[in-house]
């Protein structure tokens, strides 16, 4: 197997996202929805994030404006040193394709197609991929290439789709409740497959969850509440995913 190249996690390490001021406001008619109230937080090359608090309390928002799915209403964003907040649809399109990678609950594999066709197909839209085999590997499927969604159990669906989403190397995942759907012992096959991607490819990764359990594995934690960060936490020292229980 060809040898991937890391982005190591510097002592110092340099700043990926700064947000400043963010606010996100939805309308429901007459009803004004505050999603974020003033979010200002820095994410760091090579860190691995946890995102955590309960349902409506911002997290999803949030991550959605980092990867470019959502646009603020006010307040700024910037990727490394540039201000995502201020691009047209288009430009939130390519850089969504080049530098970002996305996980959620929900797998959304193509039934008909195996777990390294339904992989190659992000592979084959960009500019500097993994093989199929290489990704796939990477998060412990090395054995399941050529079975289909139907033939493999959640958590395994799961794996293929973070394998999909690191197949094009992007600087950050975004990973929105990925083990939501599933059991405890599952899901620490899922952290595992994230921890092993931060470590061995230096991806930067931010992982949502209202799972308090699943913090211990974060160099930081960011605790939200009514559309705020409320508290942040360094992990002085971390647990591996087999450690974490719930």
């Amino acid at each position: 197997m060809a040898s991937t190249p890391k982005r190591k996690r510097a002592a110092s390490p340099n700043v990926m996202f700064a947000v400043n001021g963010l606010t996100k406001i939805y309308h429901t008619g007459e009803v004004e929805i505050r999603a974020l109230s003033d979010v200002a937080i820095k994410l760091y090359e090579g860190e691995l994030a946890v995102l955590l608090g309960p349902s409506g309390s911002g997290k999803s928002t949030l991550l959605n404006i980092l990867g470019g799915l959502d646009t603020a209403t006010s307040g700024h964003v910037f990727f490394r040193d540039r201000e995502i907040t201020t691009y047209s649809d288009s430009q939130l399109t390519r850089y969504r394709r080049d530098y970002v990678g996305f996980v959620f609950q929900f797998y959304n594999l193509i039934p008909s197609l195996s777990a390294r066709e339904n992989v190659a197909l992000v592979t084959e839209i960009s500019k500097d991929p993994m093989r199929p085999e290489e990704a796939l590997a990477l998060v412990g499927l090395d054995h399941r290439l050529d079975h289909f969604p139907a033939q493999l159990s959640g958590g395994e669906q799961q794996r293929v789709a973070i394998a999909r989403a690191i197949a094009k190397r992007p600087e950050v995942l975004l990973c929105d409740e990925p083990t939501g759907a599933l059991d405890s012992k599952t899901g620490i096959r899922v952290l595992e497959a994230l921890t092993s991607v931060n470590e061995e490819l230096g991806t930067a990764t931010a992982v949502i969850t209202h799972n308090a359990a699943i913090k211990d594995i974060a160099h930081r934690v960011f605790y939200f509440g009514d559309g705020r960060v409320t508290r942040t936490e360094t992990n002085a020292k971390r647990v591996t995913p087999d450690k974490v229980t719930w």
